[in-house]
């Protein structure tokens, strides 16, 4: 009797995405330079961004939760903007030698190019409930313009509508 067995040569190679999430961790932890207790409390993140784009202004949402906005920077440099801050431990929960920290701390930067569009000195930020907006207005020449369409002349139509003709 034969059997027949499909053969993956990869089979070995793959990960579930439950495998892969502590992979990363793993690896995130695993390279930390210093103290190997300070990797488990303290890692350095980015802030996800929403960048949304309208007639007037590009504006960023930032989410910057349990941040001061007085360890908030926000600077425009060389047609950058850069927002840096950091997150910082308050106090640590201890239960018989038992730890868990899952929210990222330690320092972040995010940079970003500013289009042409953008008027650098037209620049405004707001914190309200652990979310940064920043507002960038554009220039007065990349708003769009709309563009009264004449027909005919104007004479013309006037003197139609009083029931003249025009000369």
């Amino acid at each position: 009797m034969t059997f027949v067995a499909n053969w993956e040569p990869f089979r070995q190679y793959s990960v579930s995405p439950d495998d892969m999430s502590h992979l990363k961790r793993l690896f995130r932890e695993s390279y930390k330079p210093g103290v190997p207790e300070e990797a488990l409390t303290t890692t350095g993140f980015a802030p996800l961004v929403d960048v949304y784009e309208d007639e007037h202004n590009v504006t960023l949402k930032i989410e910057v939760p349990g941040i001061d906005e007085n360890e908030i920077d926000v600077r425009i440099e060389n047609n950058t903007l850069t927002v840096t801050g950091e997150r910082k431990l308050e106090k640590e929960e201890k239960q018989e030698n038992f730890r868990r920290v899952e929210r990222q701390y330690g320092s972040f930067s995010r940079s970003f190019t500013l289009p042409s569009s953008v008027d650098p000195a037209q620049v405004s930020a707001h914190y309200d409930q652990g979310v940064l907006k920043i507002n960038l207005a554009k220039k007065a020449e990349a708003k769009p313009k709309q563009v009264k369409i004449s027909v005919g002349s104007a004479k013309v139509l006037e003197a139609k509508a009083k029931g003249r003709t025009a000369a």
